[in-house]
């Protein structure tokens, strides 16, 4: 076994638990953890599976445990730590995103 893998499973365990996620930027909406998404924009520009991964780019950066095929395919499980979004402490911005952006995927009619 290479030191490697485990350095990398070492640094990610540490980044999730010390709250240091990712966050995406968008040119349009700006980030996901410091800037409140428009629905206005959300409806208007967006397909629906650009959509999808905005919303669930939020809760994989946190490490969410993906349950549907179409979620472990785009982001993987490796290194997940809950299978619930109320539990993977994502700040007041990112729970509002997700909000906003589901509801722009409800308002087009897009399917999970």
């Amino acid at each position: 076994m290479t030191r490697r893998p485990l350095l990398g499973a070492i640094a990610l365990t540490l980044m999730l638990a010390s709250g240091l996620a990712r966050a995406d930027c968008y040119d349009v909406f700006g980030c996901s953890d410091k800037n409140l998404f428009r629905l206005q924009d959300l409806v208007t520009g967006p397909t629906c599976d650009f959509l999808y991964t905005m919303r669930n780019a939020i809760y994989a950066q946190h490490g969410y445990c993906f349950r549907t095929q179409r979620g472990i395919a785009t982001f993987g499980n490796q290194g997940c730590v809950s299978g619930n979004v109320n539990a993977l402490g994502l700040n007041r911005i990112e729970q509002t995103n997700a909000a906003t952006i589901l509801k722009a995927e409800r308002m087009l009619g897009c399917r999970d």
